[in-house]
C-alpha cells in the first residue's frame, strides 16, 4: 500500500455524510479486525472504499456504473482495495466471502432490493456484519422533496421546467459526490417495518438502528445549511434526540439469523 494520508483521497464535507462514514467504520472496528476484507456494494466513486483502505481494510469495491468505476480507479492510491464493474450474482457464483459488507444509499434504487440482499446473504461470512445505510421513507426528505420532485417530474409541465432552471441556478446537478450514476431516482421509501421484513424474509436480523440528519437537506432550508457545518452538526443532533421515525436516514447494523 502506499504511504498516502487519508486527507489526499476523496472525502465528505457534509457532516450527514461524515457521520454515515463515521458510523461505518465505528461498526467495523467493533466487529472485524483491520486487515479484514469488506465488500462495498454500489460503492459509486469510492469514496468509502477509499477511507476504509486508509485505515487498513482489504476492500473490494463493486458498482454497475463503469463512470463510477473509472472515478473510483483514477482516485485509488491503495493496493488494498480493488474496484470492479459486476454484480454481485457473479460474486456469489464464485464463492468469495467478506468479513463485512457495506450496502450503503443502495437499496432505495433497486425494483427488487430482496434479489439482492438473499445474494448478500450468501457472500457475507456467518460471523461477518453487514451495514446498511438508506434513506428514511417516511422522513422530512422523502415525504417533503424527493416524492412530490418525482410527482411534478412525471407530469413535465411548465412547473416541472421551473424547478429544473431554479436548481441549475442554484448548483443542483443531479449527481452526487458519493456517484456519477446516470439515474440516482428513488423507487423505495422503506418504513422501518418494511426493513425488518426485508432483512427476516432474507436471513438477517436488524442489530442496530441509528439516525442520521434531520431537515439540514430539504429545500429551501439546505441553501443555508450546506453553508454551515455547525448548522448541520446542530441538525444532526437533533436527529439523534428524537425518535427515529423522524429521521431523514436509517443507519443499521445486519447480522445473520
Amino acid at each position: 500500500m502506499k504511504n498516502t494520508s487519508i486527507t489526499e483521497i476523496p472525502g465528505y464535507d457534509r457532516v450527514a455524510d461524515i457521520k454515515r462514514l463515521d458510523f461505518i467504520k465505528a461498526k467495523l472496528s467493533e466487529s472485524i479486525p483491520t486487515n479484514g476484507t469488506v465488500l462495498d456494494v454500489g460503492c459509486g466513486n469510492g469514496i468509502i472504499s477509499l477511507q476504509l483502505g486508509a485505515v487498513g481494510y482489504r476492500v473490494h469495491g463493486i458498482d454497475m456504473s463503469d463512470k463510477s468505476i473509472e472515478n473510483a480507479r483514477r482516485a485509488n492510491p491503495f493496493g488494498n482495495v480493488t474496484f470492479s464493474v459486476v454484480d454481485a450474482e457473479t460474486l456469489k457464483a464464485s464463492g468469495q466471502k467478506y468479513n463485512a459488507i457495506i450496502c450503503s444509499e443502495v437499496l432505495e434504487h433497486l425494483h427488487q432490493p430482496g434479489a439482492l440482499v438473499a445474494q448478500l446473504h450468501d457472500i457475507l461470512d456467518d460471523n461477518g456484519i453487514m451495514i446498511v445505510t438508506v434513506p428514511n421513507g417516511t422522513g422530512p426528505r422523502e415525504s417533503l422533496v424527493t416524492k412530490p420532485f418525482l410527482r411534478l417530474r412525471a407530469k413535465n409541465n411548465w412547473a416541472w421546467r421551473s424547478v429544473v432552471g431554479l436548481k441549475k441556478k442554484l448548483g443542483y446537478s443531479g449527481t452526487t459526490i458519493q456517484s456519477d450514476n446516470d439515474n440516482l431516482d428513488h423507487i423505495q421509501f422503506f418504513t422501518r417495518k418494511q426493513l425488518r421484513a426485508l432483512s427476516q424474509q432474507n436471513g438477517f436480523t436488524i442489530k442496530t438502528i441509528q439516525s442520521s440528519n434531520f431537515i439540514d437537506d430539504i429545500f429551501p432550508i439546505s441553501l443555508i445549511t450546506k453553508r454551515s457545518q455547525l448548522l448541520q452538526k446542530m441538525d444532526s443532533k437533533v436527529a439523534d434526540l428524537l425518535p427515529t421515525s423522524f429521521t431523514g436516514g436509517y443507519l443499521m447494523v445486519w447480522v445473520k439469523r
